[in-house]
């Protein structure tokens, strides 16, 4: 019998330590809607805060869709652990799911990015505060529940502040300006 090697589908480690910012996406298996009660998305989001702070990070954001999670960890030391922190996130997790909800847990990887410049954590920012607007759940990304940030005020000015320096970055970029 073939056995199946799985193919590697991050950078190698030291990449992720330090002051980097790194986009996360974590599903649930079958993309089952787990965090429609705020009683889990609490626990979740105060279990990624903390792991979060213990490995020097930030989060920048953080949504909790009903079947996934977007969050932006950003190193603030030299020795900052963005990806040991969602690491450990998910195993304390996991074992919530095995104590709480064993039809559900997380699928066995997520999906990262490097962010490399501000635009691109502006770009995150927008594409985040917007995926319950684009799934229909809200109208407003403003009147979702399930978000949050250790870094950043949430109110409705900091979208304006986002689009603005998106545009503004976009303009630099289309017109050679630096």
């Amino acid at each position: 019998m073939t056995q199946i090697k799985e193919k590697k589908h991050r950078l190698p480690s030291d990449l992720y330590v330090g002051y980097v910012r790194v986009a996360v996406t974590a599903c649930i298996k079958n993309r089952l809607p787990v965090f429609v009660n705020s009683n889990v998305v609490d626990y979740f989001s105060d279990t990624l805060i903390s792991e979060a702070t213990d490995n020097n990070c930030d989060t920048l954001i953080y949504l909790f869709m009903p079947d996934h999670l977007h969050v932006i960890l950003k190193g603030k030391t030299h020795d900052a652990e963005p990806l040991k922190a969602m690491n450990r996130f998910k195993q304390k997790t996991g074992f919530w799911f095995s104590k709480n909800d064993s039809k559900s847990g997380w699928q066995k990887n997520y999906y990262d990015h490097l962010i490399r410049n501000e635009e691109g954590v502006l770009k995150h920012i927008r594409y985040v505060l917007n995926n319950p607007v684009r799934r229909g759940i809200v109208a407003d990304w403003f009147d979702y529940p399930y978000k949050g940030s250790t870094s950043l005020d949430l109110n409705k000015e900091i979208f304006q502040i986002i689009n603005s320096q998106a545009e503004a970055c976009a303009y630099q970029y289309d017109s050679g300006a630096s």
